[in-house]
């Protein structure tokens, strides 16, 4: 089969795409599910510290099985189970016509568009890097960041369970420079949480707000840990220049109070996917450019 694939790569990219749609199905859980365990957990560890009696349907409620897996996918409305070929990534959206098979409710776009946006992603990573080490793991990274993205859209949270797994899997696969030298990784990971750090703290001081969260220091380290320091200034830049932007374009859109949080995560994420496939080209580009 891999044979196959170096000779004919329409057949690799087409394959990366449905196995990125499949995937961008399991993330739409994740998006959707993890956020809900988090709180379930809060709330078990709170009232047991606290020793906080429920009442039994409220304590049965909160002990029944909640995780990736469990239960099974159903229509939020009716309760109906989703039938397996309900569930084909866009297909089955597209058959259904964007309604639930049982009582006719719509379907949230967002389930297709974070399974094609995903399939698209992954295949572009397996077309830039080439059936590759450097590719498998250039997966990885971008489905991590689908999530984080996802999840930070809906919560304004990039949970540890994610961010600190891709910034340790960052320094693992650097163990064979996979995308840099593990001292560039170990530095990368240290100069973006720190910087990050440096930036909250200063503008808590200043104003006495605090202009975003943790998660933002962790993803910034991630991403340093995948593709070493050089790379922090680049998506450092494009991630603020587009956040300033897109937020900036939403307040006159639709006249968001601008005291209110803007999620910063899927800026992060962004810059961080263009510098792993375009990064040295934008570099090298911009020291010609200046003269440098």
């Amino acid at each position: 089969m891999p044979e196959y694939l170096f000779l004919y790569p329409a057949l690799l990219i087409g394959s990366t795409f449905i196995l990125g749609l499949v995937i961008g199905s399991f993330l739409n859980v994740v998006i959707l599910r993890l956020p809900v365990m988090m709180e379930r957990e809060y709330k078990r560890d709170f009232y047991s510290y606290f020793n906080t009696k429920l009442d039994p349907a409220a304590q049965e409620e909160l002990e029944k099985p909640f995780n990736l897996i469990l239960p099974n996918s159903h229509c939020p409305k009716c309760k109906t189970e989703i039938k397996p070929w309900q569930n084909i990534p866009v297909i089955s959206y597209l058959l259904l016509r964007g309604k639930c098979g049982s009582c006719g409710t719509p379907i949230s776009k967002r389930y297709p568009l974070v399974e094609l946006a995903t399939g698209i992603l992954t295949a572009v990573v397996v077309w830039q890097l080439g059936f590759t080490w450097q590719a498998l793991a250039g997966c990885v990274f971008t489905w991590a960041l689908v999530a984080l993205t996802g999840i930070d859209f809906d919560k304004q949270l990039l949970p540890d369970s994610i961010t600190l797994p891709l910034l340790w899997g960052g320094l693992f696969i650097n163990l064979w420079d996979i995308f840099a030298p593990l001292q560039d990784a170990v530095i990368g990971a240290i100069a973006g949480y720190l910087s990050l750090w440096l930036v909250f703290h200063i503008f808590k001081l200043v104003t006495g707000k605090e202009g975003m969260g943790a998660g933002d220091f962790k993803i910034l380290a991630a991403i340093g840990a995948w593709f070493g320091w050089q790379m922090l200034p680049l998506v450092i830049l494009l991630s603020a220049a587009v956040g300033a932007i897109a937020g900036i374009s939403w307040s006159l859109a639709v006249g968001r109070d601008r005291n209110l949080p803007i999620a910063f995560g899927p800026y992060l994420a962004g810059a961080g996917w263009i510098a792993m496939l375009w990064g040295e080209q934008i570099v090298g580009w911009y020291l010609s450019f200046s003269g440098l």
